[in-house]
């Protein structure tokens, strides 16, 4: 995924400690271990920008699910995810909760590759809360970046003036796997969001937010883009969804450096909007590619770039096609000048790779097999019956594989997954704690438990 380093038919890659030494054919490393490989596809570790893992207990439970009530009374609208998730589950978590939820998800998407997870913990009831999904992403044993975000504004949470506690506490260094970014929502009003982004810069944190439009936030992300409040949009704000936004604010983002994450499957199914992807190839931009929540959909990063890949495809190819007839002989027209190119499977891996360590602040240290930086490295199979015979190595990964495939991963040198299994965790005994949490919360929610609603 460096274009610098080249791809190999046949390659090694030294290791030294926690960081990548050499790429190229034939490395002579003397007494060093070896990792045979061969049958395997060598590539970094996948990077998710936003994922809400404290909400691992409530996983498939809102599998018909929007983001809000629409009235319609179907079985979208209720249970959905404002409701029933942000203002139900979330306002009964304990610190218990929060650790087990945040650990288990770190671990389920560990096993499948990403190797570094933006943690949007929208949990922060108590200091002591905030605590325990900072020790579980550190439990973890996998790259992260805890976002601190809001709590459901009951007495006693801290959010935003507990961020400086949490900087100094956890995050005295910034060599360590798990950072730090400062969650800065719009929804919670000017007051809020201003003291969120000030605090947040005053510390070096980069700053990020939801811009959902179909959540009513664009006109104050409109605002915001214009400058007006004190507030600038600069290279440390990463923006999420960015969703029916005007084009306006559109160039502002572009034009401040700012980035976006998509989550294009939870777009698209929850009604967020359509997924702005033909927008940023527009003006020059590229995404990176997020979970959100799986309440309703999975968090493995194959779901996450197939449903970029054909999402946008789908898109053009129509484009194209309604440039003809729809009776030969232009029934398959050559595509009009300005038709936006259709995205391929090499610029997908780089949403789901590079373009994600970049966004987060990581490009220096992963996103990429480079000398010098952080041995985060996944080993894909591609003898399994899904996979070969093996003809082209971004297809197979994109088009083809899934979590079955992830054999070995390596995180800053230290191997966490090795031929599929992964290291270092009682399963078992993580998943009763994460069912007797789930049980917790339903319990005290009151929801009924239905298998089959």
């Amino acid at each position: 995924m460096d274009p610098n380093v080249g791809d190999f038919e046949v390659a090694d890659v030294l290791v030294e400690g926690k960081k990548i030494v050499a790429v190229r054919p034939r490395i002579d490393a003397g007494g060093a271990k070896v990792i045979d490989a061969r049958g395997r596809i060598v590539m970094p570790g996948f990077v998710d920008t936003h994922h809400h893992q404290f909400e691992t207990a409530e996983r498939s439970f809102l599998p018909n699910g929007l983001l809000q009530n629409d009235g319609s009374g179907s079985p979208s609208a209720s249970p959905n995810y404002t409701e029933h998730v942000l203002r139900g589950f979330a306002k009964v978590y304990r610190p218990q909760d929060v650790y087990i939820n945040e650990l288990f998800a770190g671990l389920s998407q560990l096993d499948a590759g990403v190797t570094t997870v933006l943690d949007v913990s929208q949990i922060h009831h108590s200091p002591e809360h905030s605590d325990a999904a900072v020790q579980a992403l550190m439990d973890t044993g996998r790259r992260a970046t805890f976002g601190y975000f809001e709590s459901d504004g009951r007495e006693g949470a801290r959010y935003p003036e507990d961020a400086r506690r949490i900087r100094d506490q956890w995050f005295s260094s910034d060599d360590q796997l798990v950072t730090m970014v400062m969650g800065g929502e719009l929804h919670l009003g000017k007051e809020v969001y201003t003291r969120a982004w000030t605090i947040g810069r005053e510390l070096g944190l980069k700053v990020v937010a939801h811009a959902v439009g179909a959540f009513g936030m664009r006109p104050t992300l409109d605002e915001v883009a214009q400058g007006t409040g004190g507030l600038q949009v600069g290279p440390d704000n990463l923006f999420i969804h960015m969703t029916g936004m005007s084009d306006e604010t559109w160039k502002k983002i572009r034009d401040a450096g700012a980035q976006v994450s998509l989550a294009i499957p939870i777009e698209m199914v929850m009604r967020h909007g359509t997924p702005p992807i033909l927008k940023m190839r527009e003006l020059g931009m590229e995404p990176s590619l997020s979970s959100d929540v799986e309440t309703t959909m999975a968090a493995d990063p194959f779901t996450l770039m197939r449903g970029a890949m054909t999402m946008q495809r789908m898109l053009v190819n129509q484009l194209v096609l309604d440039q003809g007839d729809p009776v030969p002989p232009n029934h398959w027209p050559t595509p009009a000048e300005g038709t936006p190119s259709l995205l391929t499977v090499q610029e997908v891996l780089r949403y789901a790779t590079s373009n994600g360590a970049e966004h987060l602040g990581l490009g220096d240290r992963t996103g990429t097999l480079t000398p010098g930086k952080h041995a985060d490295i996944v080993l894909l199979d591609t003898t399994a019956l899904n996979v070969a015979p093996l003809n082209n190595v971004p297809g197979a990964v994109v088009s083809l594989m899934d979590r079955t495939n992830v054999e070995t991963v390596i995180v800053a040198g230290k191997v966490r997954k090795w031929r599929g299994r992964l290291l270092d965790a009682d399963l078992d005994r993580l998943r009763r704690e994460l069912e007797a949490s789930r049980d917790y919360l339903f319990k005290t929610y009151g929801m009924r438990k239905d298998l089959f609603a």
